[in-house]
């Protein structure tokens, strides 16, 4: 029986506008499993990277359950939040976030002590062995995404969240990163969650959902 990695039931997120009150998130519900890669879709500002904060325990649901790996974390406190995050999410976010001290590879070797064998491998995998020892302030857009995909799968997180992680790189290396990233989720048995507005890249998905007008839908 394949384990349920992350599940989300009756998400409802809402933003003050104006006078108004705007629902971004309705009533959404979400099953992803270990091995399984799911991919959202919808456009912009539809709520899709809403809905991947609150799975990611970044950004708290007005009301509705999160859990990951079985326990129910959103009725944990907030204290307990950040620990849950670095033992079971990986991020790859589309800011890429990396710090601007440390070399590409210390950012794999310090932040999450993997060891200099492992950091050679993903780096080579993504093609960026060549900038394992230059600072993020020295690489292109595309590079310092890329560095931070071999981040998020230096952990042995059992769930990586992906915001558009195409972003930044041409169509032939945002096909390859999501090729890995469908690779990590199978061959590792980690659940995945990709946001993206990239449909060349949907074939990869096992799973594809629709998030439009507060709603998610698989299609």
């Amino acid at each position: 029986m394949t384990s349920t990695v992350l599940q989300m039931k009756n998400i409802v997120k809402s933003y003050r506008d104006g006078e108004a009150e705007r629902t971004v998130l309705d009533r959404v519900n979400l099953e992803v499993k270990a091995g399984e890669f799911a991919a959202i879709v919808g456009p912009s500002g539809c709520g899709k990277s809403t809905l991947l904060n609150i799975a990611g325990m970044m950004l708290s649901p007005d009301s509705g359950e999160i859990s990951l790996c079985g326990e129910k974390v959103s009725a944990l406190p907030k204290k307990k939040w950040t620990a849950i995050r670095k033992e079971k999410i990986g991020f790859i976010f589309q800011n890429h976030q990396l710090l601007p001290y440390l070399r590409a590879g210390e950012q794999l070797s310090v932040l999450m002590g993997t060891d200099e064998k492992t950091v050679q491998e993903l780096f080579q995998e993504l093609s960026i062995a060549h900038v394992i020892r230059q600072y993020p302030s020295a690489l292109s857009g595309g590079e310092r995404q890329r560095v931070a995909i071999a981040r998020a799968f230096a952990s042995d997180a059992a769930l990586i969240l992906a915001d558009e992680p195409t972003a930044s790189l041409d169509s032939e290396r945002g096909h390859h990163v999501v090729e890995m990233i469908r690779m990590e989720a199978h061959s590792r048995n980690r659940a995945a969650v990709m946001v993206t507005h990239d449909e060349r890249v949907l074939d990869l998905a096992d799973c594809i959902y629709r998030m439009e007008d507060g709603k998610l839908t698989k299609i």
